[in-house]
């Protein structure tokens, strides 16, 4: 099963057009929907008594290679349209399929629909394809197909859901109609249901051998999470299913439903995250354009600056207005990753999922978000990509020469983080000051202390954000870049170590309205000014400690002393003051405080912009197209992200130990790249290093849904994100409190990488592959790291109900060992991986540069791998299953895709089963 590509093909692989009225205008169409977000109709197939084909010119009989094609025709539609068809089963006139057919819950089919059964003998399984071109009715494909007719049959959807044990036998005949050439079997099958006490005996030939399976499921246990599909159903669309039934290992049948989905997030989340870049910059731009008088060199850059500042909001604006126009599929395909209106928008993201029913275990989903790896493609990599490319300009930025003063990557992400608290909390501190004088208003002592409280714990953080030798240093550059500014020293910034002493507080003093334009700059004017923010505050304090004082001295009847005798103390003056007068007395405290707040928001907004100024002078316009393309990876990143924590929290709602590890530990989100080390690749593959790294930037937040629109918002700025996401009432209520009261939770993204295509050989033999060991290294320590936090916080009894704790330190340090052995297409990285992410709860990515034949290579294996680790599949079976799964029905195999199946075999050596080269690639859509 693999990531779907563009529209949909004639063949109706997706949606057929809903029907179309009667003469009346009036539909008489009967609708067979049950179960909602379930599939509408699944059924399995096998034939009987086949017909052998004619005897080739000198050849001997042979036993027919069928096949079975479905096709749909729809009430008062012109004709039958192609939707599926079955694998091949090679050398038996019994074929039993493997491959069902299963119809989505959003596909249009009524008891009405009529569906054919066609069935054909492929003579070379091979070179077998499936053309697009609707055929005429019982027409035989053409002679290149490589195939001939055997027989049809076809039956109405309401003959069998009326039918016996909805089974069908039907005759199968040849074009004419006159002569029966076998039997063909239709069962509808119905996931997660007890089937009857008797079991039902086939016989296959499998290798050669004839194995005797009964048909017979347990019933599941439990649920898994069904009911919380609506709600993933407002970020997913447009499933398409495939149904496969396959042996055990004791002969029973097991039963896969993959689902493969669209996400509207593919759009969604890259128009949500440049509309807030194009605020963040509307407003950097501003804060240049305010710094006030500038000396000629200076002001000249500034307007320098803004003019390409101007001119990349104007494009981001122009780019997002395209993608509001976007209003078909809801992913991009992989023939538009090079096109600019698109670039924000991941490639092929999806969400693969497996549903194993299974005789001896309860039913269970596997999840992984496939997806094109974020890369900047229409920039291209010519010189390479974000890992290489910020390294270049960060230490050509550090020569730039005296024109501009260097300040590190550090500094002017401190300076961006105290401008966003500075944004923050103001207007917080503004509305808390507002409801202490509310409060004041009505003469309330308790609802006063509260009032205050807020207050002093905002003013707290205020004042503590400037504690920052960052803000003293970009004061005194501004100073010198004044005109007539005369600079004792050359302004630089101070190191970290110096911004980590504490700073003596100095005696507060009345503030200044400007910094002195003379040259003996007053380094110490800084802290007199922010000091007596909290001088303000101490005042409001002690005179709301008078007031309720003297309000509960009033409310004691004069207050008598516990000896009887009269409070001799003398009368504070407040007490003069009626209880009405609490406004007037707090009122000109509150203005003071907010009169000092405003100074020192206008002094250190000016100086970090200053900051700023540097920052964009000194790497112009390189430093403005970075920042682009590290805005379109994170992008792609993003939206792939978002789609995986939805999807991952909805399906575990219901499990108490994930809820505690999300808001303990959160999830570590586990990226499988399979990107080589040669050519462009080299470049998406250090676009997508940092994209994912940039990740670790996001935190998400639960909030309770009050309307039907359930998409997440995204607030913050490029150093930090906080994505929202809405939960129904119901589901929100059932969250641990701290998730409820809008703790940050966080994930921890790795990304670990293996290239796996014939461009990798090239790169093994002639290149080199540092990249790729770095990058293998690293993201292992951060794993390791949330591996120790992870048994550190979360209980024992939790940690052991899903996993041994020696086999997951043993699997981690299996990982490394295969890290550092340099083993060329190492695919036991890959399989380590992903099976820590799985024991840890985490969420799963795979990655090529299409998210096409690599990934179809991937998710299959790993699929297959889990049916025969976790569901016993039979052992025999093992190659068939995952022909099944990479089976294409209506397409030949691109080249590449051959290519990946000769690379993974010889790849596979190690603890992976081989991957035969003639399994066909099975690319949904394309």
């Amino acid at each position: 099963m693999e990531i779907k590509e563009e529209g949909a093909s004639e063949e109706g692989q997706h949606f057929l057009p809903t029907p179309q009225a009667n003469d009346t205008g009036d539909f008489q169409f009967t609708s067979i929907q049950k179960t909602p977000n379930e599939p509408q109709l699944e059924f399995i197939l096998a034939c009987r008594g086949l017909t052998r084909p004619a005897r080739d010119r000198g050849r001997r009989p042979r036993e027919p290679n069928a096949l079975v094609q479905v096709s749909v025709a729809q009430p008062a539609a012109p004709g039958p349209t192609r939707y599926a068809s079955t694998e091949v089963v090679e050398g038996t006139r019994d074929p039993l399929f493997l491959t069902g057919v299963t119809f989505p819950s959003e596909y249009p089919i009524y008891e009405e629909t009529k569906i054919k059964l066609t069935v054909y003998d492929v003579k070379d399984k091979a070179h077998d394809t499936v053309r697009t071109s609707v055929l005429p009715e019982h027409q035989d494909p053409p002679p290149e197909a490589g195939r001939s007719f055997l027989g049809y049959a076809s039956f109405t959807v309401g003959e069998l859901l009326r039918s016996k044990e909805q089974l069908l036998a039907l005759s199968l005949r040849t074009s004419d109609g006159g002569k029966v050439v076998g039997t063909i079997e239709v069962s509808v099958v119905k996931m997660g249901e007890i089937e009857d006490g008797e079991a039902d005996h086939v016989t296959t030939d499998v290798q050669g051998q004839k194995c005797a399976l009964v048909c017979g499921c347990a019933a599941p246990d439990g649920g898994s999470g069904k009911e919380n599909l609506p709600f993933l159903n407002a970020v997913l669309k447009n499933p398409v299913c495939k149904l496969y039934r396959f042996p055990t290992s004791d002969n029973k049948w097991m039963r896969i439903r993959e689902q493969m989905s669209e996400s509207i997030l593919s759009f969604h989340i890259p128009k949500e995250l440049i509309s807030l870049h194009i605020k963040e910059d509307l407003c950097r731009n501003q804060e240049l354009k305010e710094l006030g008088e500038l000396s000629p060199h200076w002001d000249n850059l500034r307007k320098n600056v803004l003019t390409h500042c101007d001119q990349m909001v104007n494009m981001y604006q122009d780019i997002l207005t395209e993608l509001s126009k976007e209003t078909g599929s809801s992913f991009k395909s992989s023939s538009s990753k090079g096109e600019k209106t698109l670039e924000f928008v991941p490639i092929n993201l999806h969400l693969q999922r497996m549903h194993v029913h299974s005789p001896h275990l309860k039913d269970a989903l596997y999840d992984v978000i496939t997806v094109g790896a974020p890369a900047a493609h229409f920039q291209g990599f010519k010189n390479g990509g974000l890992r290489k490319l910020l390294h270049r300009f960060e230490m050509e930025r550090r020569n730039t020469g005296y024109q501009f003063i260097y300040y590190s990557p550090e500094n002017t992400a401190k300076a961006k983080e105290v401008l966003s608290n500075i944004n923050q909390l103001q207007p917080l501190i503004a509305t808390h000051a507002d409801l202490l004088l509310n409060s004041a208003s009505q003469h309330s002592p308790d609802s006063l202390k509260n009032s205050l409280k807020m207050l002093s714990e905002k003013t707290e953080l205020f004042v503590h954000a400037f504690k920052d030798q960052l803000v003293r240093s970009a004061l005194l550059a501004l100073y010198t870049a004044r005109p007539g500014g005369v600079p004792k020293k050359p302004p630089s910034p101070k190191s970290s170590a110096e911004d980590s002493c504490p700073q003596d507080a100095p005696p507060p003093v009345g503030r200044q309205d400007s910094i002195p334009h003379h040259s003996d700059y007053d380094e110490e004017e800084w802290d007199r000014v922010w000091a007596s923010v909290g001088k303000s505050l101490n005042c409001i304090i002690d005179m709301v400690d008078k007031l309720i004082a003297r309000d509960g001295a009033s409310e004691g009847g004069g207050g008598s002393s516990k000896d009887g005798e009269k409070d001799a103390s003398p009368v504070d003056p407040i007490t003069a003051h009626p209880r009405e007068d609490w406004y007037e007395q707090l009122c000109p405290l509150i203005r003071a405080l907010q009169d000092c707040m405003g100074e020192v928001v206008n002094r250190a907004k000016q100086s970090l912009a200053f900051v700023l100024l540097q920052e964009l002078a000194a790497g112009l316009p390189q430093g403005l197209m970075l920042t682009l393309r590290r805005d379109v990876v994170f992008s792609q990143a993003l939206a792939g992200l978002v789609c995986g924590f939805i999807i991952k929290l909805h399906t575990s709602l219901h499990d108490p130990g994930f809820l505690q590890q999300l808001h303990t530990v959160g999830l570590v989100v586990q990226y499988e790249g399979l990107l080589s080390t040669y050519s462009d690749e080299i470049g998406m593959l250090e676009d997508m290093a940092v994209g994912i790294s940039d990740l670790k930037k996001v935190a998400f937040k639960i909030i309770e849904a009050k309307s039907n629109d359930v998409l997440p918002v995204i607030t913050g700025r490029r150093e930090h994100y906080v994505v929202e996401v809405k939960l129904p009432a119901r589901l929100f209520e059932a969250l641990p409190p701290p998730v409820r009261e809008g703790q940050l939770l966080h994930v921890h993204p790795v990304l670990f990488n293996v290239g796996i295509n014939e461009q990798q050989t090239l790169a093994d033999r002639f290149g080199d592959v540092s990249l790729q060991e770095s990058i293998n290294q690293e993201n292992f320590e951060l794993l390791k790291e949330y591996y120790a936090v992870f048994m550190e916080k979360m209980p024992p009894d939790y940690i052991s109900h899903f996993q041994e704790q020696n086999d997951l330190k043993g699997l981690l340090e299996n990982l490394h060992q295969n890290i550092q052995a340099k083993k060329r297409k190492n695919v036991e990285i890959m399989w380590l991986a992903a099976t820590i992410c799985r024991k840890l709860n985490g969420i799963r990515f795979t990655c090529c540069k299409s998210a096409k034949d690599r990934t179809s290579m991937s998710v299959t294996l790993e699929q297959c791998s889990i049916l025969r680790d976790e569901h016993q599949l039979h052992k025999d079976f093992f190659i068939r299953a995952l022909d099944c799964m990479r089976r294409m029905p209506h397409r030949e195999c691109t080249e590449e895709c051959q290519m990946q199946k000769i690379c993974f075999q010889h790849a596979t050596a190690d603890g992976f089963p081989q991957v035969l080269p003639t399994s066909r690639g099975d690319l949904w859509k394309s």
